[in-house]
């Protein structure tokens, strides 16, 4: 899109206060900026793409791959990878996305899937390392790969200081912190890297509702984490944010430190 754009997670990936049925914590941009507008659409059947890879081209921060599926051949990408031409890939959370310009490459697709090559976006494909076998085949492919297993957040202990909020309490007091400098303390329980060349991490403290979406809350960072680490960040609050094709964050935490 022009401007701030729609990830994945993979897709590069999970936020809240939304107005799409769709946690918006599982909502990520992830067009190669910039790019013109993409209508988003529902993911593909069985929530993954499978086939053998016809054609690699490789376009920072992303890899997208011609793939030949039993429903015929599409593309998709997914974080930069070692792919071969050849090899059998499952490409999880695929998010359709049409008339999607990449300028990297400059072309246009009319029709390509954003998703990962792990059921999480953390694999070492989508970290940049291997993604096949010395055969040239994915191991991945073919396998039922059970769901990655949810973090688990006790009651996390409070960040210091006079701008230190828990997440239920940024929520319940964003309209006033907008554009202001907080710290929130919580556990990594989504994180997609590199996405538009910036870190996207998703908190929880033990704070906030889940049934109303206020126990989670969206930080981008260019600072680097982990799933299930605890963390303590420092950054701007933003309300209202709208990445276009339905990605809205009625709270977001961006420019944000990973201070310890």
């Amino acid at each position: 899109m022009r401007g701030a754009l729609p990830l994945l997670l993979a897709a590069i990936v999970a936020g809240c206060g939304y107005s799409s049925k769709t946690a918006e914590s599982d909502k990520v941009p992830l067009s190669d900026a910039p790019a013109t507008p993409a209508d988003a659409k529902a993911p593909a059947p069985a929530g993954a793409l499978a086939g053998s890879v016809l054609q690699k081209l490789d376009a920072p921060p992303y890899t997208y791959l011609l793939v030949k599926t039993t429903q015929g051949e599409t593309w998709a990408a997914v974080p930069q990878a070692a792919v071969a031409t050849g090899a059998n890939v499952r490409v999880y959370n695929p998010m359709l996305m049409t008339k999607f310009e990449s300028k990297a490459l400059k072309r246009t697709f009319d029709e390509i899937y954003f998703g990962t090559l792990s059921p999480d976006g953390s694999d070492a494909a989508s970290a940049g390392g291997p993604a096949t076998m010395a055969d040239g085949t994915n191991p991945h492919a073919g396998v039922a790969v059970p769901p990655a297993e949810p973090v688990k957040v006790g009651k996390v202990e409070k960040a210091a200081g006079a701008d230190a909020y828990t997440i239920a309490e940024a929520w319940a007091r964003k309209d006033a912190l907008a554009g202001k400098i907080i710290a929130i303390r919580g556990v990594v329980v989504k994180y997609n890297a590199q996405v538009m060349g910036k870190n996207w991490v998703h908190l929880q403290d033990g704070s906030g509702n889940a049934a109303n979406n206020t126990s989670d809350i969206t930080v981008v960072t260019m600072d680097e984490t982990a799933k299930g680490q605890t963390i303590t960040i420092r950054g701007t609050v933003k309300t209202s944010k709208d990445f276009g094709a339905g990605y809205k964050y009625a709270i977001i935490i961006e420019d944000a430190k990973i201070v310890k």
